[in-house]
């Protein structure tokens, strides 16, 4: 990848392009501070929104895309299917109340949030919602290895990506290059910069590279998980931050320095564990 200026694309596996650099809005409120973050994210260049329905800001997320004066076709727009309305069978009328909340009548990636019970019968009636040209492209979070071959042995449509946790201290290699490998499943990573209570950003190692670009320990992150072929969706409320995360198309790190980064890996995860979880 040589350096620019330009926002990097990602081409699906159904040719669906998304950009790899994306807002996300995970605990962020509903209401103007959500509404904000869209709308400068939009400002400074983003063109991709993550959402879900239990962020419970999917209208946030819809005014400050009507805010920022973009037309929708602009903006790649992706939430999610909740675990509740996974077990209760609910994913068409699911999708139908997301897109009221967001005011939009298509969403680009519809994704199963998590692997909870029924996942099967969610995924078929996503199928159908995507033969019918209702979603662009549908997708799973949070599946393991076995989860996608299960998926694979069940259906015809391939999921355009798997969303799981990823960041330098929890990098998820092998299950990367799993999806990445015969069945080109594009990764997501969430909690990119290692989510809250981590000090990732403040480790020693990393603030030593950053410096040696002149950028900082967050911005090296991303261009890690940018040059891995990641896609990824750092959160934030303030706008400084916003942009500044935004502004790593103008250098590229070192193979030395990606291993470097790679290797704080802890093997330990920060979020729930796909195969045990209560929610």
């Amino acid at each position: 990848m040589s350096e620019s200026n330009e926002q990097p694309m990602i081409t699906l596996n159904n040719g669906v392009p998304i950009p790899q650099l994306g807002l996300g809005v995970f605990q962020t409120p509903e209401g103007e501070q959500t509404a904000n973050a869209v709308r400068w994210a939009l400002q400074a260049g983003y063109r991709h929104i993550d959402t879900a329905k239990i962020y419970g800001n999917e209208a946030s997320v819809g005014q400050g895309l009507r805010e920022s004066g973009l037309k929708r076709r602009e903006v790649f727009l992706t939430t999610k299917l909740w675990n509740e309305d996974v077990r209760a069978g609910r994913a068409k009328q699911a999708y139908e109340e997301s897109l009221d909340r967001l005011g939009v009548d298509m969403i680009d990636l519809y994704l199963i949030h998590w692997p909870a019970e029924g996942w099967q019968q969610a995924w078929e009636d996503m199928q159908e919602l995507y033969l019918q040209r209702r979603v662009r492209a549908i997708g799973v979070c949070n599946f393991q290895q076995h989860h996608l071959e299960e998926l694979r042995s069940i259906s015809d449509v391939k999921p355009a990506v798997d969303q799981i946790e990823s960041s330098p201290i929890f990098v998820n290699q092998e299950l990367i290059d799993y999806a990445n490998g015969e069945w080109r499943v594009d990764v997501e990573a969430w909690s990119p910069l290692g989510g809250t209570g981590t000090h990732l950003l403040e480790d020693p190692r990393l603030v030593s590279i950053a410096a040696k670009y002149s950028k900082s320990p967050a911005q090296v992150v991303i261009r890690w998980h940018l040059q891995r072929g990641v896609i990824v969706i750092p959160k934030s409320v303030h706008q400084e931050r916003i942009e500044s995360n935004f502004d790593v198309f103008d250098f590229q790190l070192s193979d030395e320095d990606m291993q470097a980064v790679s290797s704080m890996d802890t093997g330990q995860r920060v979020g729930a564990d796909p195969d045990h979880f209560d929610f």
